[in-house]
């Protein structure tokens, strides 16, 4: 059994980031992360730091101060150099005993996925999975719920106790499918714990003088083959490759108005986007059906991105989809149906059917090139 008091909030301090890299190569959710973690830590008026874990990973951790880390924590072994779970949540766990952050934050990865409930567990605290929102300050929460809902935010009132109005993380999350936006804190216990969705947060401008700046601090800390229970034998590359939504520029995304010629609208998106110079995205309705795979879903239950143009083609504009994408630069819709709600968030609207629409526009990028 832990001895670990996390009980008393006030002998915590700071904002931790899980900074994850795979071979060397610092993963993007990180800087997002980072770049979020700055946001809190500045509300907060503490130190943001990274923890970041690996074999010679020291020539990785200063670009951390770019996005705006003001000291990174870095653990160098053998043992660390692929990713295990005993290994990662000993090193981590035993971190947060001797430096007590008062929120941690990992992206959620299938290593933040993994990782995050086993350290939350063995430092008896809360986690929050998946969120796609996160607050210290009250009024920039509440301010979230204005923009971002359609609650009557000012007849709602808000117990100052359960939020500390300044203090305790405000952990935004869907729930009950995506039907619902459920905001979680953890107010009894430390640190606050929360895995965030990549693509979510908004990446800061990389500041070179950051670089310079920020303090590479390499703890004492103990790790022997006899703590970790698992060995990884090999690594193997997925044999699919798996479509990249959160980073592309141009997303071609396709609804349930694809369902009278699934095969001939799919291949429609396709050819739209290849000429665009984008990736094919999907509502959850088409996700559901079984006509595209779940790496390509948008929305709060998927993927969330922020591309320069998102088209939109037969989809209605669920609140669940347009959480995922209505921070696009550029949002064109086509939709038959003249009142559906995609059209309250594109910049361009096409009322008409898209196997008539499409056909056209896919001509039109033709005369482009």
């Amino acid at each position: 059994m832990s001895t670990f008091m996390n009980t008393d909030p006030k002998a915590f301090s700071g904002v931790w980031v899980f900074c994850e890299q795979r071979q060397g190569v610092m993963m993007p959710t990180t800087f997002e992360l980072i770049s979020e973690g700055r946001k809190l830590a500045d509300e907060l008026g503490v130190q943001l730091s990274g923890i970041l874990l690996g074999d010679n990973v020291d020539g990785i951790a200063a670009e951390l101060g770019g996005y705006g880390a003001d000291k990174v924590y870095v653990y160098n072994s053998p043992l660390l150099k692929d990713y295990t779970t005993d290994a990662y949540t000993k090193v981590i766990t035993d971190a947060v005993h001797e430096f007590k952050p008062e929120i941690l934050l990992f992206g959620a990865s299938h290593i933040g996925r993994d990782l995050a409930p086993r350290c939350a567990a063995r430092l008896h605290t809360g986690l929050c999975a998946d969120c796609t929102h996160l607050d210290v300050d009250l009024n920039g929460y509440i301010n979230f719920l204005r923009t971002g809902s359609s609650l009557d935010v000012d007849s709602m009132n808000f117990e100052t106790k359960l939020f500390d109005v300044n203090t305790n993380l405000k952990m935004t999350r869907p729930a009950f499918g995506g039907h619902l936006m459920a905001t979680i804190v953890c107010p009894r216990f430390r640190p606050a714990m929360a895995t965030v969705r990549p693509g979510v947060m908004k990446k800061r401008d990389f500041d070179e003088a950051g670089v310079s700046k920020v303090e590479i601090v390499h703890p004492a800390f103990t790790l022997t083959e006899a703590d970790i229970h698992t060995k990884v034998l090999e690594i193997v590359k997925a044999a699919r490759a798996m479509v990249d939504l959160t980073g592309a520029e141009v997303v071609v995304s396709v609804g349930r108005g694809i369902a009278k010629d699934v095969e001939k609208g799919i291949a429609m998106a396709e050819e739209l986007a290849a000429l665009m110079g984008g990736v094919v995205g999907a509502s959850r309705a088409v996700v559901d059906s079984g006509w595209m795979t779940a790496d390509h879903q948008v929305g709060q239950t998927g993927k969330t991105v922020h591309p320069r143009i998102y088209v939109a083609l037969g989809i209605s504009g669920a609140i669940q989809h347009k959480a995922g994408m209505q921070d696009s630069e550029c949002i064109i819709a086509v939709n038959k149906s003249d009142v559906a709600p995609i059209f309250e968030v594109a910049d361009y609207g096409i009322c008409g059917d898209l196997f008539k629409v499409v056909p056209m526009m896919i001509e039109e990028m033709k005369a482009l090139k």
